[in-house]
């Protein structure tokens, strides 16, 4: 008598999680990236300095990009003084301290290493106009 023997079944890989599993990854680095990523303006060549510090950026920070010509930039828009001004004064109220009736927002001011100082001076008072006092500048190390 010839006993058959049992044959398993075939082994494959099922590709449909695995595919499901591969979209759910890419669609987390896409997210994350999105959200990570600095605003680098590369029109813009901050000056160099020696002893600046690499401190972390706070949540929801604010970065002013100033061009060589003097251009303002916010998230890749150009804005006149009267626009970034509105903008400013909308997010100053927005993030209001009840406590101390100033804004807690930050604002990075990036100013091109070409502009006039004069320039950098008239976006900070427009900070400060709109109400935001949390202001701090980009620079790089020194190669």
């Amino acid at each position: 008598m010839k006993f058959q023997k049992p044959t398993p079944p075939q082994a494959g890989i099922p590709l449909a999680p695995m595919i499901d599993v591969v979209f759910l990854l890419l669609v987390f680095f896409i997210v994350t990236w999105k959200f990570s990523r600095d605003e680098v303006d590369l029109n813009v060549s901050v000056p160099t300095a020696n002893q600046g510090e690499n401190d972390k950026r706070p949540l929801g920070e604010i970065i002013l990009n100033v061009r060589d010509g003097g251009v303002i930039t916010v998230d890749g828009q150009a804005l006149s003084e009267g626009e970034l001004s509105s903008k400013l004064k909308s997010i100053a109220e927005a993030f209001k301290d009840e406590k101390t009736g100033k804004s807690r927002q930050p604002v990075r001011i990036r100013g091109a290493s070409g502009v006039d100082f004069q320039r950098i001076v008239e976006v900070i008072d427009l900070c400060k106009k709109a109400g935001i006092w949390n202001i701090s500048f980009s620079t790089r190390k020194v190669n």
